[in-house]
C-alpha cells in the first residue's frame, strides 16, 4: 500500500478548500458570531462533500459523474438560490444573547447546509476528477486501497484547512461586541448574496 497517495490527498484537499468563496464567508462569520464549534462543524461539511466527490472520483464512478455534470444547470441553479437565502438568512441574523450556541439543531445546520452547498457546486467533481485522472486514479479495481488513501487525505486536508480557519478567527473573537456582529452578519450576508446572483446569471439560458 503506497501512502503517498495519503500525502497527496491531503494537500488536494488542503488546496481545495483554501480559496476564499462562500464556505469561508460562512466559516469566518459562524465563528464571529457562534463560537469555534459553529465555525469548524460548518467547514466539516464542506470537508465531508469534498470527500463524496473525491470518492465518485476516486473509484470511477463515471455513471454519477456525468450524471452530476450533464445535471450542472439544474444542481447550479439549486445552489445559486440555496446562497441567496443564506445571503438574506445571514444578514437578517441578530448576535446571540449568550456568547455561545448551544448544541442541537443550530449546530446540525452549520454543518448540513455547508455540505448541502458543496455538493450543488458541481466544478467540484470536475476538479477532483481531473486530479484524479492526472495521477492515474480510479481507472482500474487495484487501485482502490489507494483511491480509498487519496478520498481519506481529500478529507483530512480539507478538514485540517477548516481547523486552521475557525481557531484563527476564533482568537479574534473576543474583540467584536454585539453591535460589531451585526455588522459582520450585514457583511456576509451581502457577499455570500452576491456569490448567489454570481452563480445564477452564469446559467446559460
Amino acid at each position: 500500500m503506497d501512502f503517498s497517495f495519503l500525502l497527496r490527498g491531503l494537500a488536494i484537499g488542503f488546496s481545495i478548500a483554501a480559496p476564499v468563496g462562500p464556505i469561508g464567508v460562512l466559516c469566518i462569520r459562524r465563528t464571529l458570531a457562534e463560537g469555534r464549534l459553529a465555525g469548524l462543524l460548518s467547514g466539516l461539511g464542506a470537508a465531508s462533500a469534498d470527500a463524496v466527490y473525491g470518492f465518485i472520483a476516486g473509484f470511477g464512478l463515471t455513471y454519477v459523474s456525468n450524471m452530476l455534470v450533464g445535471y450542472q444547470s439544474w444542481i447550479r441553479l439549486v445552489g445559486g438560490l440555496f446562497l441567496c437565502y443564506l445571503g438574506v438568512r445571514t444578514f437578517l441574523s441578530r448576535p446571540a444573547e449568550s456568547p455561545t450556541r448551544g448544541k442541537g439543531e443550530g449546530l446540525l445546520w452549520d454543518y448540513a447546509s455547508t455540505f448541502v452547498l458543496t455538493l450543488t457546486n458541481p466544478m467540484t467533481i470536475i476538479s477532483f476528477a481531473a486530479v484524479f485522472a492526472g495521477l492515474g486514479i480510479g481507472s482500474a479495481t487495484d487501485d482502490y486501497r489507494s483511491a480509498t488513501l487519496l478520498v481519506l487525505g481529500v478529507f483530512g486536508g480539507s478538514a485540517a484547512w477548516w481547523l486552521i480557519l475557525s481557531g484563527g478567527v476564533s482568537l479574534w473573537r473576543s474583540r467584536f461586541n454585539r453591535q460589531a456582529l451585526v455588522w459582520v452578519n450585514k457583511a456576509a450576508g451581502l457577499v455570500i448574496l452576491g456569490f448567489g446572483v454570481l452563480a445564477l446569471l452564469s446559467l446559460k439560458p
